[in-house]
């Protein structure tokens, strides 16, 4: 079955889509239920979605 996930798996808090593919909780849970068609159709979107979320800032260890 084709997926967008690339296995990093959070939800950003402000619009609700996942940072790694773009998609919402609601859209990943029901994934298996949809056809070849919607899938692709929604895989379609995702890119504009995770152009428009705002970019979170690296990470980064602290000194100690």
């Amino acid at each position: 079955m084709e997926s967008p996930c690339i296995l990093v798996c959070s939800i950003d808090t402000e619009t609700g889509y996942c940072l790694g593919c773009g998609r919402t909780r609601e859209e990943i849970g029901a994934w298996s239920r949809y056809t070849s068609d919607e899938r692709r159709s929604l895989m379609a979107t995702l890119p504009a979605r995770l152009a428009a979320m705002p970019r979170q800032a690296p990470m980064t260890e602290r000194s100690a």
